[in-house]
């Protein structure tokens, strides 16, 4: 009997050590190709062979997001399984107040221990043993759990850069006023310091972004021949990193997740909100922060019960504006409420087709732009706003069918490939098989 009782706890230890290394020889990489529109992937003729090449040997939907369908909130749902309304963001970065007119300020630089209030799948890895890297992530300034880090806001003081300055990977100048050069430009060095981690350190998890799409779409508006090229030269970035895992031996064990964090809507006229404000004697007393398809209006909670019912009053029937939703209407949308979330503003608006919201103060409250843009910011239950969402690699069977999937699965989904636990998470991983 006792002969048997230490053969099962052999066999239970055995079993137990051949997960953990199973784990720490497989690798994930999530590439975020900002402001990709599910609605792209419906053309045949889109120039994108490495992606086809991708969804072909394993799977891909379209991916639901969360609100707002704005590139920070959306990528931190990625990494965490909830929504806005736990996780924190609400736009990119922290929502702070000045202490004087406009009262509040987007903070990016934030460190993510304040700006994320729940746990992430890279802290359930780190914190497993396992090693992380991240590249032009957002939301996650001075991360302790993650290992290797470069950053948007790369400089040759970062340990990453003077290690790849120090190989010949980069050259200082390509890092010298980096937020300065053109997106594509950084584009290019994002996806070369991704290559040289999975070359050089081949992390269990890279969280690597790209944004040239999301620049060009904002521009130019979707479905234009510019949107078309920028998603050519994403689709060559894809094609190197996918390289890399290869030459780095790693391309049985690697799981590619190719993901974006919102679509994009065309729009050829502009809402200006604050105009409406000034007309009606509100000028320095209710601020509008514009997001595109929606837009943020605060005031001092004090005096809510005066100041609410006169922005309302100076916002109707303005030509543009869909919805103006109220506290009671947040919870619905995933948004926390004003008295539990300092961050959240009193009022929410929302554009209708072909309307976007601008922070301009003067001319017509509505007016047509000079050519045609892009936005998002829009209510994630409208279709445009669909992300894409591929999968392919290790533990994703080729031709597997999938109904659309939402951002919050895609953490549970890292963190069961990886062997990690993720408890707070509310999606479930994606049946890859």
């Amino acid at each position: 009997m006792k002969l048997t009782i230490a053969l099962a706890v052999i066999v239970v230890c055995c079993s137990s050590v051949s997960a953990q290394v199973a784990a720490r020889e497989r690798m994930v990489v999530i590439i975020s190709l900002d402001g990709f529109p599910a609605f792209a992937l419906d053309d045949p003729r889109l120039p994108i062979p490495t992606l086809r090449r991708l969804i072909r040997n394993g799977a891909a939907a379209r991916m639901a997001t969360v609100n707002p369908t704005v590139t920070w909130p959306n990528h931190t749902s990625m990494v965490t399984g909830v929504r806005a309304d736990e996780h924190g963001l609400l736009a990119n970065g922290t929502i702070a107040p000045t202490g004087g007119w406009p009262p509040v300020k987007v903070e990016p630089m934030i460190g993510k221990e304040k700006m994320v209030h729940v746990p992430t799948v890279y802290d359930a890895a780190f914190q497993a043993g396992l090693t992380t890297a991240q590249v032009d992530w957002v939301a996650i300034h001075q991360a302790a759990t993650i290992t290797w880090a470069f950053s948007e806001w790369a400089s040759a003081d970062g340990p990453v850069e003077r290690e790849m300055i120090r190989n010949g990977a980069i050259a200082a100048a390509d890092i010298e006023n980096f937020a300065k050069s053109n997106i594509l430009f950084r584009d290019q060095v994002w996806t070369t310091a991704a290559v040289y981690l999975i070359r050089e350190h081949t992390p269990n998890l890279l969280l690597f972004h790209l944004l040239s799409l999301d620049s060009v779409h904002h521009t130019y508006g979707p479905r234009t021949l510019a949107a078309t090229s920028a998603i050519a030269f994403l689709d060559s970035c894809v094609a190197r990193v996918v390289d890399a895992v290869g030459g780095a031996g790693k391309g049985q064990s690697t799981t590619f997740f190719v993901v974006s964090d919102h679509g994009f809507k065309r729009f050829t006229k502009e809402i200006r909100p604050s105009a409406a404000f000034a007309a009606a004697g509100l000028a320095g007393k209710v601020y509008v922060m514009p997001e595109g398809g929606s837009a943020y209006v605060y005031f001092d909670r004090s005096e809510a019960a005066e100041l609410a019912p006169k922005a309302i009053q100076a916002l109707a029937g303005v030509e543009g504006i869909d919805q103006i939703v109220g506290p009671s209407g947040f919870a619905a949308l995933g948004l926390p409420q004003p008295e539990r979330e300092p961050q959240m503003y009193q009022l929410l608006l929302t554009a209708k087709e072909g309307y976007a919201f601008t922070g301009a103060t003067g001319g017509p409250v509505t007016a047509a732009i000079a050519q045609q843009a892009g936005g998002h910011g829009y209510l994630a239950s409208d279709p445009d706003m669909d992300a894409i969402f591929i999968a392919s690699g290790y533990g994703v069977r080729a031709g597997a069918r999938l109904d659309k999937v939402a951002n919050l699965d895609i953490a549970p989904t890292v963190a069961k490939l990886l062997g990690v636990a993720l408890p707070n998470a509310k999606g479930k991983p994606i049946p890859l098989q």
